[in-house]
């Protein structure tokens, strides 16, 4: 049997396969993946090299599937070879048709969209959320790049999915970095869900965007096996130190093979009783036709990866801040006793690289203000720092494709921005991705550049995250506030020595220290830095110093306050909860964002003891606008120490 014959055969076995997938499951996207049998049986069965028996194995070839509603036909490649699957490393079979048919079962391994958490780790990355897939191959060759590794990233995207933005940004990165071992695939099948895709997405259009992006571009039949073949063969060929990286447009048939699965009906609708018998009736002439026989897999010959070399990574303890400082020669800034928390964690970044060389960082065209730039600008940590431009969507999925090739990514950009990403961020936290966001400038003390810069609703966004359980069983993000130098400096490399997701804010207003070397923070741990007996003052990150002012004129008042520094989220609630029965159960928050975060998190730990507490929150209770200092803003907003004391004040009954 010719190559070509083959190929038909396996892919039509392959789609006869996923009709029957997603009507066991009673939902699915039979017609896209059928759209994509010839390329992924090509890629699967002879183009990558990999093994089915080690499908995460380090120098192996990868498959993204960014649009992952068309997971059956990997799934479908997956069974017939037989890939291993399973949670635990240690005891993972061979996938088997069986498996297949338990697709988007509740105990399955075969998830409704491709999950590595899930069980499945020939995929690298959570996808389904449309646009982000491309990014995530990205990261992965920056990984391969690093590491030495001369491996290929296959990423096939939809045509209606291309028009995301982010797919966009990840093409402009990928020309920028030169990444010529990723390979999108662009599956023009011409329809999305409702119906067709606009023509701004043809395969013409697509093509013609592609070149002027500085692609080198093949446009190809996507049902013909000799140019699929062809096209990879080409990408292949390719030199690393190549100018342009190449795409592929593939022009295909959404529900190839058979009439009645065609055109925009079957967007996640499976074919069942006789209308999935007609498609596999009709799949069976088509076999007969092009054919005329069945294929079995020794037909195909796989070639495997190369041997993973021994590698050696440094992963030492951050050493502590003044000695750092010293080593630096900034022993004046630690005499002086102030030091804005970005800067801190620049300095962190740059002695964390020293020590750790999974560490790479990733800007968005912010790291002179990050204070990430202390990491780029050193000769021997270059390497490792990527600039991803204003792109932030491309920035956190680039960060979860560094993550799964064993990376550990810092991501920093201002606060606000971080908000841009919310979508790729929950979905590297699906993926179990060893993120790390820093967002800087944050709350309303950035003052004079006004609301349009100031993070206000991250904190909110970020407790609801913190609130679930990711895979390993931990929150699913710690949120991270440090409220001077020392706390930003430790918490950097707290953050590096845990194996999950972390957000940490960072501030621009120079704060005074308040801790030391002595001091260890924890993810969950919370400071008390005064014992009182009448109120319990939680606060976190610029306003811990404000509610330290206060303490004075709460004393004047005859009030003795607990002053908490509650720099992470989630927190000790049990320990919290002792503190607020010694303060006769009066609980004062204060926040410089909205509603929904700290306060929040206090009064859920409160309401659950089931017992008798007094919660007032201070937080921002209106849109702000610019102000010229740090303290005008907050005078405006009702945020002041001295609002502060008349806060408590109004707590206790005590005349203000």
């Amino acid at each position: 049997m010719s190559f070509e014959a083959a190929v038909h055969a396996q892919a039509i076995e392959l789609d006869q396969l996923s009709l029957d997938m997603c009507a066991a499951a009673g939902s699915g996207h039979p017609s896209t993946a059928m759209s994509l049998g010839h390329i992924v049986t090509v890629l699967m069965f002879h183009t990558m090299r990999w093994s089915p028996d080690q499908p995460d194995y380090p120098t192996s070839d990868r498959l993204v599937l960014s649009e992952g509603h068309a997971c059956p036909i990997v799934y479908a490649a997956c069974a017939k070879l037989g890939v291993r699957i399973g949670q635990d490393p240690t005891a993972r079979r061979p996938m088997t048709i069986q498996d297949a048919m338990r697709l988007r079962e509740a105990d399955s391994e075969v998830d409704g969209h491709p999950n590595p958490m899930e069980g499945f780790p020939f995929f690298d990355a959570a996808t389904g959320s449309l646009g982000q897939g491309l990014s995530v191959a990205a990261g992965l060759a920056e990984a391969a790049r690093l590491d030495g590794y001369d491996k290929h990233i296959y990423c096939i995207i939809g045509d209606g999915e291309s028009r995301e933005g982010q797919i966009t940004e990840a093409l402009d990165y990928i020309v920028d970095r030169k990444l010529v071992r990723v390979l999108p695939i662009f599956n023009c099948n011409g329809y999305g869900q409702t119906d067709r895709v606009s023509g701004q997405q043809s395969p013409e259009r697509m093509a013609a965007r592609l070149e002027a992006m500085g692609f080198t571009v093949k446009s190809i039949d996507g049902h013909a096996p000799e140019e699929i073949k062809a096209a990879f063969d080409a990408f292949r060929a390719l030199p690393e130190t190549a100018e342009k990286p190449m795409a592929v447009v593939a022009r295909t048939v959404k529900g190839w093979g058979s009439t009645a699965m065609q055109g925009s009906g079957w967007h996640g609708k499976p074919a069942t009783g006789e209308a999935l018998e007609k498609a596999k009736r009709e799949l069976d002439e088509r076999r007969i036709e092009l054919t005329s026989a069945l294929v079995t897999t020794d037909r195909f010959t796989i070639q495997t990866p190369g041997q993973a070399p021994v590698k050696e990574y440094r992963i030492g303890e951050l050493p502590p801040f003044s000695q750092t400082m010293k080593k630096l020669d900034m022993e004046s800034v630690m005499h002086a006793g102030r030091m804005a928390t970005r800067k801190a964690y620049g300095v962190a970044l740059k002695a964390l690289g020293h020590v750790n060389d999974r560490v790479v960082v990733l800007d968005a065209d912010v790291s002179n203000s990050t204070f990430a730039e202390s990491f780029r600008k050193d000769p021997a940590l270059a390497q490792r720092f990527l600039e991803c431009k204003i792109a932030e969507q491309n920035m956190y999925s680039v960060g979860a494709g560094l993550s799964a090739a064993g990376k550990i990514p810092f991501c920093s950009t201002f606060a606000k921005f971080v908000t841009r990403g919310y979508d790729q961020i929950e979905m590297a936290m699906n993926s179990g991705a060893n993120l790390k966001i820093i967002g800087s400038h944050a709350g309303v003390t950035l003052a004079a550049d006004g609301p349009s810069q100031m993070s206000l609703p991250d904190v909110a966004w970020f407790r609801s995250l913190a609130s679930a359980r990711d895979h390993r069983g931990n929150p699913g993000c710690y949120i991270l506030q440090p409220s001077d130098a020392y706390a930003a400096y430790a918490l950097t490399g707290v953050m590096a020595e845990y194996e999950g997701m972390c957000y940490m804010r960072t501030l621009r207003p120079e704060t005074e220290f308040l801790y030391s070397d002595d001091v260890v923070f924890n993810l969950g741990g919370f400071e008390v830095l005064n014992e009182g007996r009448d109120i319990l003052i939680v606060a976190a990150g610029y306003m811990v110093h404000e509610a330290n002012k206060a303490l004075e004129g709460l004393d004047r008042a005859g009030v003795t306050a607990t002053l908490v520094d509650a720099y992470s989220i989630p927190f000790d609630a049990e320990a919290m909860l002792d503190l607020a029965n010694a303060n006769n159960g009066y609980v004062l928050t204060i926040e410089d964002n909205y509603g929904g975060a700290l306060g929040a998190a206090v009064a859920e730990a409160l309401a659950e003891s089931g017992d008798a507490f007094t919660l007032k929150q201070m937080y921002v209770r209106e849109i702000p606008k610019s102000a010229k200092e740090p303290d005008d803003i907050l005078q405006m907003l009702g945020l002041t120490h001295k609002h502060i004391v008349d806060n408590a004040l109004s707590l206790l009954g005590v005349g203000v």
